[in-house]
């Protein structure tokens, strides 16, 4: 691991660190009994995937105002306008700008959001009751920490640009850190964060089709995600199913609620707004309100919601919830076991798909999409 920060990322308000006090128990497991052969099977398939940071081609130029130029030239800007109606119509510079700080802040969430998983996970070591999940944990751990530091090296050696923590994902982490019972920690951590962020993933990777290290960066984090992910599910759906109290599952049911709620918000794309110094209102009720930017973030949750059914958490006060933010729609698609990839944004690809086919004409511009 060798490589300059060319371009340090920008500092969030609380400063350079942030201490968060929380209590929790270490559990010693002394039976290592390994009943659960699904975590065993993952921690086998954990080990057997694992792979270097070093190994990414980091010698690939990465030269985005040429790719976003060439998509320009063909047509990009007309594109953009006609899918998102923006309340101001993009010029071909502002089209480049927002895409490029749309990239940029998607990407730093995503560093910070896999800090926040380092940490987590190695809680659930300490804290998680049996040896079987303390070993998958454990490996995650190590996925975890290549996670950070492919992402950190992205943005500031190749990428260039960055945006501090987004406050309502600063808080969910924090809730996560703080929260002594383990299940919590799973819950909020490998259902609900790393869930979007399988699906806010593919939509990057959609965007930057002809940027082949972040292609490479993104599906390999990816194929580990979807792990973690199945690990939360596995490990929790045996005690969610009857080992707690009516009070118990309610307050489950409440950090559940709240915690969509913050999510939804990681992609207001506000700060970039602030950055860019556009009316910050105007264009946060269109990124609110547009079709196009409503409909990705329904999408972030469509692994989510199946999940949560498996787990037993898609109560009528969380599907109540639920339907308020249109997520419903989700809950018949395949959970985390059953389908462990993410597929990408179903309805964001067919929108996209028939806006080329219908305006552009080009079968090779869609592909390129």
């Amino acid at each position: 691991m060798n490589f300059m920060q060319k371009n340090p990322l920008p500092l969030p308000a609380r400063g350079e660190f942030a201490s968060v006090k929380s209590t929790m128990e270490t559990v010693f497991d002394w039976q290592y009994a390994m009943r659960k052969k699904n975590l065993l099977n993952l921690y086998e398939k954990g080990k057997e995937l694992s792979w270097n940071a070093s190994d990414l081609a980091w010698d690939t130029e990465v030269d985005l105002d040429r790719m976003m130029q060439e998509r320009i030239d063909g047509g990009f800007t007309a594109m953009t306008n006609q899918l998102m109606q923006p309340p101001k119509p993009f010029t071909d510079e502002t089209a480049m700008l927002f895409m490029r700080h749309q990239n940029a802040f998607m990407l730093s969430q995503f560093l910070h959001g896999e800090q926040g998983a380092l940490l987590a996970t190695a809680k659930i070591v300490q804290t998680v009751p049996n040896a079987e999940a303390k070993f998958y944990a454990a490996n995650q751990v190590a996925d975890e920490a290549r996670h950070v530091e492919v992402y950190h090296r992205y943005l500031t050696e190749k990428f260039g640009l960055s945006y501090e923590i987004l406050p309502s994902l600063e808080t969910l982490l924090d809730d996560i850190i703080l929260d002594p019972r383990w299940d919590i920690t799973f819950l909020g951590m490998q259902i609900l964060v790393e869930g979007v962020a399988l699906a806010a993933f593919s939509l990057v990777r959609m965007q930057l089709p002809d940027e082949p290290l972040i292609q490479d960066l993104i599906t390999r984090v990816m194929q580990d995600e979807s792990r973690h992910v199945a690990f939360g599910v596995i490990s929790l759906e045996e005690i969610y199913a009857d080992q707690l109290t009516s009070a118990e599952m309610r307050e489950r049911e409440d950090f559940v609620i709240e915690g969509a709620h913050l999510l939804r918000e990681r992609f207001l794309l506000t700060p970039i707004f602030e950055r860019l110094g556009w009316d910050s209102k105007v264009w946060t009720d269109w990124a609110i309100n547009t079709p196009f930017q409503k409909g990705f973030r329904q999408m972030t949750f469509a692994k989510i919601v199946p999940n949560l059914k498996r787990l037993g958490l898609l109560t009528p006060r969380v599907r109540d919830a639920f339907e308020k933010m249109d997520l419903l729609r989700f809950e018949h698609l395949k959970d985390s076991v059953d389908e462990p990839e993410a597929p990408p944004p179903t309805e964001l690809v067919e929108l996209l798909n028939t806006y080329l086919q219908s305006e552009l004409g080009s079968g090779e511009k869609t592909a390129a999409l």
